[in-house]
């Protein structure tokens, strides 16, 4: 599965969700700041930084760092893939 089919289905999953806040995050222009996960949502009053990536895809560093940044802060920052779906889905929507 590509990044942007998984994308399309993380956002609609997200957006069938009661208690769920979302936006995807655009970067790539001189205003936006780089490295930021791709999703950021408040879920059930938790914030959640969501990177995701194909089954095979790599995060970058400056990806990294911001994940450990928004966990060490008490978010709750990850790389969500598509063979780890269902079991995001159990963990943070049952």
């Amino acid at each position: 599965m590509r990044e942007n089919q998984f994308q399309a289905k993380v956002i609609k999953f997200l957006k069938e969700q009661p208690n769920v806040w979302h936006i995807k995050y655009w970067a790539g222009s001189q205003y936006t700041k780089e490295g930021i996960p791709d999703i950021l949502a408040c879920i059930d009053g938790v914030f959640h930084g969501i990177e995701l990536k194909t089954d095979v895809g790599t995060p970058s560093k400056l990806q990294l760092y911001n994940i450990r940044k928004i966990n060490d802060a008490g978010g709750e920052a990850y790389i969500l893939r598509p063979k780890d779906l269902e079991a995001w889905k159990e963990r943070w929507f049952r």
